[in-house]
């Protein structure tokens, strides 16, 4: 299984970006997919993670510091789960990665597979 992640980029504080992730296998396999982020020298952090209950409904949550500002979905025609960040800070350069788990995904060891990460870089 692979993940692809796509959509990172630079932009100046209050820009917006889009993150993608396709997996190459349907992502209802999943329970769990989940977008992580690692700035350098910091720990590795949820940022927001999409718990989906069979093909129509899904539940989500975030981190504190992106709550109102970031948005993850999913778009059942593309087999993607998108991460739409608004409002950017400074403090949202990391790296981004997609992860997907057949559990709740509470924490990282849960995550069965890993993207291979794409950059965001927010300038003030």
């Amino acid at each position: 299984v692979q993940l692809q992640a796509s959509g990172g980029g630079s932009v100046q504080a209050g820009g917006s970006l889009r993150l993608s992730c396709a997996p190459s296998i349907d992502f209802f396999t999943f329970h769990t997919m989940g977008w992580y982020r690692q700035a350098p020298g910091k720990e590795r952090e949820l940022v927001a993670r999409l718990i989906s209950f069979g093909t129509t409904k899904y539940s989500d949550d975030y981190a504190d510091s992106v709550k109102g500002r970031f948005t993850i979905s999913r778009d059942n025609a593309k087999n993607t789960v998108d991460l739409q960040m608004n409002s950017l800070k400074p403090e949202d350069t990391a790296v981004y990665y997609c992860a997907a788990t057949y559990g709740l995904g509470y924490r990282d060891y849960e995550y069965n597979y890993w993207g291979q990460g794409t950059q965001v870089t927010v300038s003030s």
